[in-house]
């Protein structure tokens, strides 16, 4: 495998540059999160303004440390393809959870598929953790990055594997390994260059060469069918106003996280709400840490289950936006979900705050 496996034509991209007026969105995590100045869209962005100063550019930058593929989700049609991207870049190569397996590949299409329902160009990068050092040492292709590049053929998406670019210059003696990555996982300032050097070489091999014009577009030709079962089509997020609450909860506009506009919020024990969807399953997402409540849940009146969220020692207080699929293989038509907040029994569990950013269900 290269560090660049070019597959389809940037179509929207190339009309986007001709027109004058291009947007780009990124999803991701901390390594391409906007929150760190140095990252490296920062530098894909200043080349793009410099090798078409006659452009317009627009960023929708809309990655966010600490989270992964499962989110992004049920964060795609609001915060890029509402936003009328010509170009996104998609990294979660990292992040998403270790095990291997149908169900992370399943997410990850799910999200490609969500993103293919507009007009743009999809870009897969992959950046790295140090357990895929062992792998790379040998020459071969970490399970998690070989599990996006099945999707890439299937759906004709360009790659750029940025660590492998990364890991060369480090062998070449061009740059040592604690310039790149001093803790296994973050780049600093060199190491996003590093990242962003592979990238604009790609936009360079598919943006002038005549070869590159001459590639179909990704969806040409080319099977929409899903490769893994059970992926999820269809996302819709559920209106929190319109959910029925007992005991005292509020509603409200939230700016203490970029990503999340509005959340139901309650810190009472016993406090519930309940969720009516259609589909064949509901996600719920949150503003958590080591203050939040944990929760028990039951479906059409069923059995109580009861959420137990790991809570890595890394984990802030409260400020981390996560995602819990609760299901996603029920029956199609309608359901009701009844929440009420526990405080857990986790020694990691400091408080009750349980704070509602999204439910979405599934379809």
């Amino acid at each position: 495998m290269n560090v660049i496996e070019q597959r389809s034509r940037l179509q929207a991209t190339l009309r986007g540059l001709r027109e004058g007026k291009l947007k780009v969105g990124f999803l991701g995590t901390s390594i391409t999160d906007a929150r760190v100045n140095h990252n490296w869209p920062e530098a894909v962005m200043r080349w793009f303004s410099t090798a078409y100063p006659h452009v317009k550019f627009q960023i929708e930058n809309a990655a966010i440390a600490g989270t992964g593929s499962e989110l992004a989700v049920f964060r795609a049609k609001r915060d890029i393809t509402d936003q009328a991207c010509d170009l996104v870049f998609v990294e979660y190569a990292v992040n998403d959870p270790a095990d291997s397996g149908e169900r992370r590949i399943k997410v990850r299409e799910s999200l490609l598929r969500q993103l293919m329902k507009s007009d743009c160009d999809i870009v897969l990068v992959y950046t790295f953790h140090q357990s895929m050092y062992g792998d790379m040492a040998k020459g071969n292709v970490p399970d998690t990055v070989a599990e996006f590049e099945r999707l890439a053929e299937h759906y004709r998406l360009n790659t750029v594997w940025m660590s492998l670019h990364a890991i060369q210059q480090v062998k070449f003696g061009l740059m040592r390994w604690e310039e790149w990555l001093p803790d296994g996982l973050h780049p600093t300032e060199r190491g996003s260059l590093a990242y962003a050097e592979s990238v604009i070489e790609f936009l360079k091999q598919a943006l002038r060469s005549e070869e590159s014009y001459r590639l179909p577009a990704a969806r040409e030709g080319k099977t929409t069918e899903p490769l893994i079962p059970g992926v999820w089509e269809e996302i819709h997020l559920l209106p929190l106003e319109q959910l029925s609450t007992e005991g005292p909860w509020l509603l409200r506009n939230w700016p203490q996280l970029p990503w999340i506009h509005e959340l139901l919020e309650t810190s009472a024990i016993g406090a519930k709400v309940t969720i009516p969807f259609e589909g064949r399953g509901i996600a719920l997402g949150f503003d958590f840490g080591f203050y939040s409540a944990e929760f028990r849940y039951a479906l059409d009146g069923g059995e109580w289950l009861y959420s137990n969220r790991e809570r890595p020692y890394w984990y802030p207080d409260t400020g981390l936006f996560i995602v819990n699929t609760l299901f996603d293989d029920l029956p199609v038509g309608p359901h009701e979900l009844s929440v009420e907040v526990i405080h857990g029994d986790s020694e990691n569990c400091k408080g009750t705050r349980f704070r509602l950013a999204f439910a979405a269900e599934i379809r």
